[in-house]
């Protein structure tokens, strides 16, 4: 059987928060080990989406720390570079190459009229620069310079997905190439709630997710947080609803329904079920930290890692330029 590919990356923001684990690393570990009863197997590519980074407002020495900080956390939540090809977007030239080709078939107008795209200029209104507006192309060349087929993302870059498709299409269309459309691998976690209650868990919204690494007097502190009401009601909403959410992916869909169902009739006590969450939380976690203690103690198996995943990156985006160009005219 034909191995499928696979292409995932994360921002070099900061550390990995619950969202990136259950809308996307899970996702990939998944893919990673396939099960047995479907007897597919994946080649899977998991990058650092360090280029991504600066197309919004960052700090250069933070940066420097963090794409480093996303690879331990990958490696320290169970990818292994034995099985996936675990690389920096920076060190593989040719994403940058094949997005440059990429956007001669793309139009400004399009770009301009993504929501994704819309979203971030209100974000940043000073920063509305060419990067953050060629997004989607560089994202659509993350996946198609190593010909995946399925990406595991969050619901939030269906657009930029679609647009890959696009893309791929038009391509294969104009140039005789062979770009397959790539479809979202959708996980359970796909979208974890904002601990504010508005929106989703996200590292540019203070107070809104908690980090991997947290302690578990610290994700209490923080669930202690999450705005709720008087525990008796009709309709659950805000940070009620974020709890309630939250219940059900780190206990128990029961779980879930069972306060809902009290909520409504007899009320409940928030200390209590806030405690239940964050021990549920820490439990999920405390291995990938544990892990994560073993590799900060070894940086030379860090820094083979990362070497070593750099090199089988570039080696296939190589193939692939070489055959674009070709297609292209252009060699």
């Amino acid at each position: 059987m034909n191995k499928k590919r696979v292409l995932s990356g994360i921002r070099a923001t900061g550390r990995l928060h619950l969202g990136n684990y259950l809308g996307a690393v899970k996702g990939m570990l998944e893919l990673q080990n396939p099960s047995a009863g479907s007897g597919q197997v994946y080649e899977t590519f998991y990058m650092v989406a360090d280029v991504h980074t600066i197309t919004t407002p960052y700090k250069t020495e933070e940066l420097r720390k963090n794409r480093r900080e996303v690879i331990i956390d990958y490696l320290s939540a169970g990818l292994n570079p034995n099985a996936s090809v675990i690389f920096q977007q920076s060190e593989v030239a040719e994403h940058l190459e094949l997005a440059f080709f990429l956007s001669s078939v793309v139009t400004i107008a399009k770009m301009q009229h993504l929501p994704t795209f819309k979203d971030k200029v209100k974000q940043y209104p000073q920063n509305s620069t060419m990067a953050l507006l060629n997004y989607p192309i560089l994202m659509a060349a993350d996946i198609l310079i190593y010909k995946a087929e399925l990406v595991p993302v969050g619901i939030d870059q269906e657009p930029h997905l679609e647009v890959a498709r696009e893309i791929a299409r038009r391509f294969n269309t104009d140039y005789g190439t062979n770009f397959p459309e790539p479809k979202r691998f959708v996980t359970k976690g796909e979208y974890v709630p904002s601990l504010t209650g508005e929106g989703k868990m996200s590292k540019t919204v203070e107070g809104s997710y908690i980090n991997l690494t947290d302690t578990l007097d610290e994700i209490k502190g923080k669930i202690a947080r999450i705005p709720t009401d008087s525990g008796l009601g009709e309709e659950i909403t805000g940070g009620v609803k974020s709890l309630m959410e939250l219940i059900e992916l780190f206990i128990s869909r029961e779980r879930r329904e069972m306060l809902e169902q009290e909520y409504k009739t007899i009320g409940i006590r928030y200390g209590d079920i806030k405690s239940e969450l964050s021990e549920a939380i820490f439990k999920e976690i405390e291995p990938i930290q544990k892990k994560r203690a073993e590799f900060e103690n070894d940086p030379a198996l860090v820094d083979r890692i990362i070497n070593e995943g750099n090199e089988k990156a570039r080696e296939a985006a190589r193939e692939t330029i070489k055959e674009v160009k070709e297609k292209m005219g252009l060699s």
